[in-house]
């Protein structure tokens, strides 16, 4: 049976990289899973969490074949995405950087939408726009050229990470990705429904073991006591370094180091001596004006610093 339409995407979201209208041409299976992330906050690291549990199995599968990313604007047209998702057998799970309004909901589908410190993010959105392939970046030019509502090139970021945190602030004209305060506040809002799972990047990083059997429940997906180990090990950071060629096998034709660039270092708080008083001052205020105190909490420092999604108050 086709899960229900709770509420169709309420905005469009265009860029270089993206466009949500693409998602109109999605038909939902029950058991569909989003993994829905602002860029370089764990998007890759979740799908592959996911894969496991869906396969139950640590084995290394190409990331971009078993979870497809529908609204990625570079694919040339929709139509033979679709039909490839539609030939997968195993339970899918989709990869988006959409915000919860640029997303169709429906009901039973399972959403995990997955935040992280604003400047760890944008330091690593930096890295990511910088190991970009000439042949990539031709192709996002062509998208924006061809794109009316977009119109011009795609913009190149400042070499600078500290420049570019500042333009990435100021969320200026240019900026390749929906804005990081807005995203994460159409999440929030949503945190309540039953069928979205907020997920925390410092969560991952500090219990790892703990957040993947939190992703398996809210998937109602039981696996082995005896398979767990396999699993959390192939998850770990420095496992996923050494299996990037299987899993992203076609990252050197994407970005310059290929997959250990894709996967590049995986580390927060790497802004702490990097980022001036008046960048962190700027941060704060913005995030002051953006967030409320329980979504700036979260955001912050997850589940183990600010307590469950559901149960923090606005």
């Amino acid at each position: 049976m086709t899960p229900k339409l709770l509420r169709p995407a309420s905005r469009e979201y265009r860029s270089w990289i993206h466009d949500s209208r693409r998602l109109d041409a999605y038909r939902p299976r029950a058991d569909d899973i989003f993994i829905a992330t602002f860029p370089k906050c764990g998007t890759t690291w979740t799908q592959r969490i996911v894969s496991m549990l869906v396969f139950r199995s640590p084995e290394p599968r190409p990331i971009n074949d078993v979870s497809p990313w529908p609204e990625i604007a570079t694919r040339g047209p929709i139509e033979p995405v679709i039909a490839a998702m539609e030939a997968q057998e195993h339970r899918r799970f989709i990869k988006s950087h959409l915000p919860l309004d640029g997303l169709p909901f429906f009901e039973g589908v399972k959403y995990i939408h997955v935040a992280r410190d604003g400047r760890d993010a944008c330091l690593s959105w930096h890295d990511h726009l910088t190991g970009y392939t000439q042949e990539i970046l031709a192709r996002f030019d062509r998208v924006g050229l061809d794109d009316p509502a977009i119109g011009r090139p795609h913009p190149r970021p400042l070499a600078d990470p500290r420049a570019f945190f500042r333009e990435w602030l100021a969320h200026g004209p240019d900026q390749v990705a929906p804005d990081f305060f807005a995203f994460e506040r159409t999440w929030w809002d949503g945190r309540s429904l039953p069928d979205i799972l907020l997920v925390h990047y410092a969560d991952l990083k500090a219990d790892l073991a703990g957040e993947m059997r939190r992703i398996a429940d809210f998937l109602s997906i039981t696996i082995r006591d005896d398979l767990w180990p396999a699993l959390v090990g192939a998850a770990d950071f420095e496992a996923m370094k050494r299996d990037g060629k299987r899993l992203l096998p076609t990252a050197e034709q994407q970005f310059e180091g290929g997959a250990d660039r894709f996967l590049y270092k995986g580390m927060n708080d790497r802004w702490r001596g990097l980022l001036t008083e008046d960048d962190l001052a700027s941060y704060d205020a913005k995030v002051r004006e953006q967030f409320t105190p329980g979504l700036a909490a979260w955001v912050d420092g997850g589940r183990r610093a600010a307590g469950d999604p559901r149960d923090i108050p606005d």
